[in-house]
Order: structure tokens, then sequence, then C-alpha cells
């Protein structure tokens, strides 16, 4: 028989899918995928089952619900003074995933260097290389995730279409300071490129720190592609309702790519995502607040445990060292390890590089409620308590 495409054939079972498969059989807390354990707001939850029954559910606009690009428009506005056309410059998709997707699908020629900063999030390269594009790789690591300036200037070229940019950053719970990117729309200016922003912990940021969308800086209006996610800002990820805002030269071959691969997203969800994003700020500070509150008990529980906890800015994910546990192994062996004989579950960073990457380091998700995350430690506490 004919083989299946290469790219897409040759991609092996998600970490995810291995790691939650493996915690399924031995009955461990998982805290491997980032997913809370809540329902997600009640208010946005009765909106999403009232305009079940008293709209349409027939086909909806193919660039979203006039409701929720209006409400993405004015959340730009709300929170980073950007003045949005929601005509032209906003589209809903089926997820954060495929507004990526529809993203790269538009903008890529077969052979455009595309810049991508490791680690980085397992659907990036399958769709960049799928697409045509030639990766360029850029390595963030441990502990700081600084952002290396000469190695990120030197894999700039004249054939750089775009950079791929996920800021607050999963699995590194970075988010890029100011400075940092400033130096990032200086190299996309001089070579004239775009970016691509994967801003989806928008709102999950902590510490009084302030997410800064590289939209905003001068120069990058025009050239600067803003991806946002209900799921995240409602935490709803099953729904998949993602949203992008971008010029309109930029947007109008992205929603060529998008009507040929989902076309549409239920339009009960959409419109409850518009009223979810009209909810008032203290909504908004309450996301951070509890995560943040979940990250400070958690990390000081791995800390009490044993692990070297690394600095957690945003997004659901802690990473630790485990080396001063004494573990004679990878992270891969040791993720393996936990969920066996610990019953916790959680993912190898060195899985969000391509080839290899540091091997000391598990990324646990604390998005889960008060009493699995005590539970998770607790496991732990007495199985290395016990070696």
């Amino acid at each position: 028989m004919k083989p299946a495409n290469s790219i897409l054939s040759s991609s092996g079972t998600s970490v995810f899918e291995v790691m939650s498969r493996l915690a399924s059989q031995h009955r461990s807390i998982n805290l491997g995928q980032g997913f809370p354990d809540g329902n997600g707001p009640e208010d946005v939850r009765a909106k999403a089952a009232l305009f079940l029954e008293d709209r349409p559910n027939q086909y909806p606009p193919m660039l979203g619900v006039p409701e929720l690009r209006q409400a993405v428009a004015a959340h730009a506005k709300r929170f980073y003074g950007l003045e949005v056309d929601w005509e032209r410059e906003v589209m809903v998709a089926s997820g954060a995933t495929e507004v990526l997707a529809s993203c790269l699908f538009g903008l890529i020629e077969p052979g455009d260097e595309v810049v991508l900063l490791e680690p980085l999030y397992d659907s990036y390269l399958p769709i960049v290389r799928r697409a045509g594009a030639v990766p360029r790789l850029v390595r963030l690591g441990p502990p700081r995730w600084e952002l290396p300036k000469d190695e990120l200037a030197a894999a700039f070229s004249d054939k750089t279409k775009l950079i791929l940019l996920n800021s607050p950053m999963n699995p590194a719970a970075k988010l890029f300071t100011r400075e940092e990117l400033a130096f990032i729309a200086e190299l996309v200016l001089r070579h004239d490129a775009y970016a691509v922003c994967d801003e989806v912990y928008e709102h999950l940021v902590f510490d009084g720190r302030k997410h800064v969308p590289l939209m905003t800086l001068p120069g990058m209006r025009r050239r600067c592609l803003k991806i946002g996610s209900a799921g995240k800002t409602f935490a709803l990820t099953g729904w998949k309702v993602g949203y992008v805002t971008a010029a309109p030269e930029l947007l109008q071959p992205i929603a060529k790519a998008h009507q040929f691969i989902t076309f549409t997203t239920p339009p009960n969800l959409q419109r409850a995502v518009a009223y979810g994003l009209g909810k008032d700020d203290a909504y908004f500070r309450s996301l951070a607040r509890e995560l943040e509150t979940k990250r400070d008990v958690f990390a000081k529980g791995l800390e009490e445990v044993g692990f070297d906890v690394l600095a957690c800015h945003g997004t659901y994910f802690i990473s630790a060292d485990f080396r001063p546990l004494g573990f004679n192994g990878d992270d891969g062996e040791f993720c393996r390890h936990i969920t066996t004989e610990a019953g916790v579950t959680a993912i190898p960073v060195s899985a969000f590089y391509e080839g290899a990457g540091p091997k000391h380091f598990a990324r646990f998700a604390f998005c889960k409620d008060d009493e699995v995350l005590r539970g998770a430690l607790e496991r732990l506490r007495r199985h290395f308590r016990r070696r």
C-alpha cells in the first residue's frame, strides 16, 4: 500500500496520551494534562445552555458570530488599549490549535523558514512542517529560561516568514519581558517577517506581573497575529473556542485556510464566550489569584518533598528538578517511575524539545482541586520518604 503523509505519520503518540494511559492503568493522580478539575463559571455555562435553546443552531458565520467578534475587539481595547475592527480583524475558530493551524497554513509558502522557541507546545512543529516550512529552533533552558539573543538573531534570515511566540510560555511558565519582546520585534521588522503570538494564558499571570502582547509594541500592529482561548480564560477547555486578531491583509488568507478546516464553531458556545469576555474585572483578577494560591501551596509541597522548584510566572504548570531526590535516570524514566510507584503523573520537560533536551525536570499541572494537589503531595512524600 502507498504510504501515508510522512510528516504526520512519523509523529509518535503524544507524551500526554502516553502518560495519561499509564496514569489510568495505575490509578495515578494525573498532573500531566493541563485542564482544570472545575466545570467553568456557572453563569457562562448557563448562557451556553440558554443560547442552545433560544437561538438558531445552524451554521453561524464563518468568521464567527458578531457578538463574539465584537467582544474580542472590546477585550483588546479594555486590557491592552488596542483599537480593533471586529468585522475585518477578528476570526473565531474551534480552539486555539485550530487558529494556529489556520495562521500557519494561510501564511506559509513551502520553503519559508519559521523561528520557534524551545521548549514548545507539541503541535507547533508538525503543523509548521505540514505547511511546508523549515523550522529554525532556538533553545531556552532551565532554570532561568533566558532568551538567547545571539542565537535568536542568527536564526532569522531573508527566508524567515514568521516567528511563533508563546507567552506566557508552556511549559516554562515564563512571561516574556517588555525588553525581550522589543528585541523580538526589532528582528521581525528587520527581516520583514510576521509574528504568530500564542497568548492563550494571557490572564493567567502571577505576582502582579502584566502580560504584554507583542502586538502593542511599535511597528507590530500589522505584523502580529494574536491568538486567545476561551478554554483557558474560562477553564472550559472542552469547548474549544479560540480567536485571532490580525490586520485585514493577514486575516484574509487565514480565514481562507480556516474555511477548509472546520469552517465554523458551535454558535451557542461562541455567544456564551462573548458574554464571558464582558465579565467584570473581579473575575479576571480572580483567575490569576486563585491559581497563584495553588501554585504557592504546590511549590512549597514539592520543595518539602525535596524537589528544586523552578520559578513560575504564569500558565497552569510548574517545573521541578528531581536530581536532589537522588533518582538515577532521565526525566522520562522519572515520570514513569512516580506514576507507577508513587501514584502521581507528570510530564518530562525534554518532551517539549526536539532532540536532546534537559533531562532532569518534570512538569506538573497545578490547575486542580486543592484536595487533588494535597493528595499528590502526600503520595510523593510517602514514596520518597521510603527511598
